[in-house]
């Protein structure tokens, strides 16, 4: 049986690309440093006084990003998660190393709280895969070893970009950052609040008009995430597929194009936030229900919940 582990690996992190605001009156000054990674555009923004501990961080947290992103990437075929789904297509069982445990068992309980509709084995149905090879309860998870039945994958989209993120905040934060704003495609993290103690300004993105926000908020610690409907698809026997896809019917929820949440990590937002979309507009109930900051905006372009509507 397989056992997939950390390991040592090469690779080639993105090139960042720096830029700064001129110092403040305390001789702080914010940093932003620019690159792509998990097919998305990225930022860290870094207050600090000396350049070269800045850069030092921010090449810190980028290798951690570039370490989950060819862990888990779908579209590399030496990453760990092709490794796997390589092994599941033949109903084979793996055993997995704790970091990969970790995201299935959370995996597992975004099963549970959505009633099925998170589900990690749905991203194949994408690439033409057959709803009796869908469903997490065909999988077999007896800590730490993952049994699949033939011709099944999984997928880790709506967990690896947000936990990439989680990691990249601990990552600053270890490297002596106190006040920052990790960004990876709009899923966000706070390592600390400006140095003069104010939130950052985030704007949402409005997805019938991606080019204006359709709200802002300020997070002076924490994370969001935002889940939708309108940037990336596939096109299969003819119908227009978005990334997110309910396991029992094989489309696209409808109801929603967009769902934020601010939790206290980004990996818990985006869970809540993919949850609230496969939930369609049964959703926006259902995150009110649970307390959280959310915001949202329908097909017919309503706006509600309780996050940068005051």
């Amino acid at each position: 049986m397989p056992t997939f582990s950390p390991r040592p690996v090469t690779f080639h992190a993105p090139r960042l690309l720096w830029s700064a605001l001129p110092p403040d009156a305390q001789g702080w000054t914010c940093h932003t440093a620019s690159f792509a990674a998990m097919g998305t555009a990225c930022a860290f923004h870094i207050h600090g006084h000396e350049t070269g501990d800045i850069q030092d961080a921010a090449m810190a947290a980028l290798d951690e990003v570039s370490r989950i992103e060819l862990r888990y990437s779908r579209f590399r075929s030496d990453s760990d998660l092709s490794a796997i789904n390589r092994v599941a297509s033949l109903g084979g069982s793996v055993e997995l190393d704790e970091e990969t445990a970790g995201l299935i068992e959370c995996a597992a309980l975004c099963h549970r709280a959505s009633g099925g509709l998170f589900d990690i084995t749905a991203a194949a149905l994408r690439h033409g895969a057959s709803l009796d090879r869908i469903g997490f309860g065909r999988l077999t998870w007896d800590k730490p070893r993952l049994t699949f039945q033939a011709g099944m994958s999984i997928d880790f989209g709506g967990l690896a970009k947000e936990y990439a993120v989680d990691r990249a905040v601990e990552m600053l934060r270890f490297q002596g950052v106190r006040h920052g704003l990790v960004d990876l495609g709009g899923d966000m993290a706070v390592v600390g609040p400006h140095p003069d103690g104010t939130p950052w300004k985030i704007g949402i993105r409005d997805p019938q008009d991606t080019r204006r926000p359709m709200a802002e908020l300020t997070l002076g610690g924490g994370a969001v995430a935002t889940s939708g409907n309108y940037e990336r698809f596939a096109t299969v026997a003819g119908e227009r597929l978005s990334h997110i896809v309910d396991p029992a019917t094989g489309r696209s929820p409808s109801g929603l194009m967009s769902v934020s949440v601010v939790a206290d990590r980004c990996l818990a937002a985006g869970c809540l936030s993919t949850i609230g979309m496969l939930k369609g507009l049964d959703g926006t109930r259902w995150l009110a229900e649970l307390g959280v900051s959310h915001l949202w905006q329908d097909e017919n372009g309503r706006i509600g919940g309780t996050l940068g509507l005051g």
